[in-house]
């Protein structure tokens, strides 16, 4: 069996993975964070499971750029600057962030995660820096690349302004959960969530492949399911909570 057709094989389950993904998570939460419970078997501490599930998608990546064809162009170094700028921060500085050690993660969780960023971080790092033939330099001013790029950097901004709001309130609030305000939290319950899918279907337009697509399509089958999950957790949770918010798309859904 040859590479490419490895290759292949792990892009369409790619894909496949993402129905799968969404039509399950919309009737079974994933269990951790809030929505953590038992009977999901053995359990790690939670800030090790995030390193577990995120890590690979820097290494890989980072592995694939390293042995790539086409590395040695600005564009290369852009496109890998900007996947890892996500991925560091996800992988080794937000787990970080997390204030309590009393959360668990299950491990079929934290595997599940790493097996995906170790096929994610494959299939876009070697379609990247291999398979593509090369980004040219003038890439960087097609109208496509621009494109993307600002969807990606307005999506990472929001992701971020997004988790700092939860970060400053979980400092705030040791003891328990409550209502975040502020930024995008004035609509919707889960501007974070937002932020990511718009950032990387930012990426598929600035890459302008299928591994991107494939990678922003699963974004969305994993991330709307948990916006409406949290969305639904809040209201049973809180009285109090705004009545005018949506869950992840303000003004209607």
């Amino acid at each position: 069996m040859s590479e490419r057709f490895l290759f292949n094989a792990l892009l369409i389950s790619l894909f496949f993975f993402a129905a799968v993904t969404v039509a399950v998570l919309f009737f079974i939460p994933a269990p951790y964070g809030r929505h953590a419970r038992a009977g999901w078997g053995p359990t790690l501490e939670n800030r090790i499971g995030w390193v577990i599930m995120e890590a690979p998608a820097v290494v890989v990546f980072a592995m694939c750029f390293a042995v790539g064809e086409y590395r040695n162009t600005w564009t290369a170094w852009v496109l890998f600057i900007l996947w890892q700028a996500h991925y560091v921060h996800r992988s080794f500085i937000y787990p970080l962030e997390l204030n309590s050690t009393r959360k668990r993660m299950p491990v079929v969780i934290a595997g599940l995660g790493f097996l995906f960023n170790m096929q994610n971080g494959y299939i876009n790092g070697r379609y990247l820096f291999t398979f593509s033939g090369g980004y040219p330099d003038r890439w960087l001013a097609d109208p496509r690349f621009v494109a993307g790029l600002l969807l990606f950097l307005a999506g990472y901004t929001i992701n971020r302004h997004a988790d700092r709001t939860l970060r400053h309130l979980r400092q705030r609030e040791a003891s328990g959960y409550s209502i975040p305000y502020g930024g995008l939290y004035r609509w919707i319950s889960c501007p974070n969530y937002l932020g990511e899918i718009v950032e990387w279907f930012g990426w598929a337009v600035a890459t302008w492949s299928l591994p991107g697509l494939a990678f922003a399509v699963w974004t969305a089958a994993n991330l709307a399911p948990r916006a409406q999950s949290h969305h639904t957790w809040y209201r049973q949770q809180f009285a109090s909570y705004p009545p005018q918010r949506k869950a992840l798309l303000p003004g209607l859904w």
